[in-house]
């Protein structure tokens, strides 16, 4: 593998990574205020349909990104009714959560589109386009020489090739993911919000007692969860990808529980993690039959590999991480 391959490896790990990373961090937010998630999934996907057909019919990818976040703040609303309000059980809302998404969303799309369960094609205008930076290598300058980018990459010096490819190129969704990692550090551990919403999820009577909401903590804390499920989705359907297909989010939502159990739900470790399950599937992706000698690795066995990953780590990690002491217990306010 020479450094141009690695280099696309890694741009490939980045963006890959990006909606499982935003996932992480909304799980991040919900499990630290003492709600547990396993709808993550669910939202991800309502929130990749509403984003790209709200994108296909106006033709304006923005409006599509705010209709793929309010859909997962509606069913967040559903989630936080469910747990917070009722104290019903977190698990069994989440998954009805996703039930009720994979099934909304085909029913939906073949009503409007009538293109078996997926949207149309996003042109242009309907999704995210790449943000290249300042003499980074692109179309421009093949344009200019008369050769293909591919060539110029392969000409360029390593810091160029690692400048142009790994930096430069990506949707302003991926850099916001990245930049959300250090801004859900510093709300969790140096604002007054952030330690009254660990505290809520340890110790809830005690954030009580002091005058504090635990009802309007938790219900805040499902609320950044819907909203950053939302960008998720509507990256997949309209960066990652050009429109909206039945089941896309292929379990990016267990992955991400996955990898937040994996970083002991923290921030840092989190985009650690999701970085993990990301080169995985960039490696799947690029690397497909490969020969070990005399045995052919099929590429059913390396498209397997992220969710193989998932199993080692919950069989392997999940002893060893101690959740939020008051994760998933409705709390009930003493008389």
């Amino acid at each position: 593998m020479d450094f141009l391959t690695l280099i696309q490896v890694l741009d490939s790990t980045v963006r890959l990574a990006t909606p499982l990373l935003l996932a992480c961090l909304a799980g991040l937010y919900s499990e630290r205020a003492g709600i547990f998630d396993i709808g993550l999934e669910g939202k991800m996907l309502m929130a990749a349909f509403f984003s790209a057909a709200i994108a296909a019919v106006t033709g304006n990818v923005w409006l599509g990104l705010l209709a793929g976040i309010a859909s997962s703040l509606l069913l967040s609303g559903l989630h936080g009714l469910a747990s917070i309000t009722f104290r019903g059980n977190q698990l069994i809302s989440g998954v009805a959560i996703n039930f009720l998404a994979a099934g909304l969303t085909v029913l939906i799309a073949q009503d409007w589109f009538k293109q078996g369960g997926r949207t149309p094609s996003l042109l242009s205008g309907g999704r995210f386009e790449g943000l290249e930076w300042p003499f980074a290598i692109g179309p421009e300058d093949a344009a200019a020489t008369g050769r293909p980018v591919s060539q110029l990459m392969k000409e360029a010096g390593p810091v160029q090739q690692v400048y142009s490819e790994l930096l430069s190129g990506h949707s302003i969704l991926v850099y916001l993911a990245f930049l959300a990692v250090p801004a859900t550090w510093w709300i969790l551990y140096r604002t007054r919000f952030g330690l009254r919403l660990r505290a809520v999820g340890e110790n809830p009577a005690a954030v009580d007692t002091a005058g504090v909401s635990v009802v309007g903590l938790r219900f805040a804390a499902v609320a950044i969860c819907g909203v950053l499920c939302g960008i998720a989705g509507a990256y997949l359907a309209t960066a990652l990808q050009a429109g909206f297909v039945k089941d896309m989010t292929a379990g990016r939502g267990f992955i991400a529980l996955a990898a937040l159990i994996f970083a002991k739900w923290r921030p840092w470790q989190a985009m650690g993690a999701c970085l993990l399950f990301g080169l995985l599937q960039a490696i799947a992706l690029r690397f497909q039959n490969i020969e070990l000698g005399p045995i052919v690795v099929p590429v059913q066995a390396m498209d397997a590999l992220p969710y193989i990953l998932t199993v080692v780590i919950l069989a392997g990690f999940v002893g060893k991480a101690v959740p939020p002491r008051a994760g998933g217990d409705p709390y009930v306010k003493e008389r």
